[in-house]
């Protein structure tokens, strides 16, 4: 029988709002994976320490502050100094489409999800892009 996938949920960053990503990790939980959610105000550092303590597949980041465009680079630049960019980086919030753009050609995650999409759509990105 195969491991089940292991998915970090954080909240980065000031953003004190975190029903969305509470809502992501049951999704994430019923659809069979193993989720680890760090709660509000974590920094990229405690983030990324966590990832790695956990040996988690997946990083999903819940921002809906705006600051997507410093945060979400910041994690995925720690993971790779910390030897960890194997682990996907996705994320998800109020992002303008240039933002997904060009945080997506930026290296800086593998996929955003806007509000609105549905969990099975998230669950069935996650399962495809992870060899476990």
């Amino acid at each position: 029988m195969a491991r089940k996938i292991r998915v970090l949920v954080a909240k980065p960053g000031l953003d004190g709002h975190d029903r969305g990503a509470r809502v992501i990790a049951r999704g994430l939980r019923d659809a069979g994976m193993e989720v680890i959610y760090t709660g509000l105000h974590q920094t990229p550092e405690q983030i990324v320490e966590a990832a790695i303590q956990e040996d988690v597949d997946v990083v999903g980041l819940s921002l809906l502050s705006g600051a997507h465009m410093t945060l979400f680079p910041r994690v995925a630049q720690l993971l790779k100094e910390n030897g960890a960019d194997d682990i996907l980086v996705i994320g998800g919030g109020t992002i303008p489409e240039d933002d997904i753009r060009a945080l997506k050609e930026g290296g800086w995650v593998k996929e955003l999800f806007t509000p609105g999409t549905p969990l099975e759509t998230i669950a069935e990105w996650i399962k495809a892009n992870v060899k476990v």
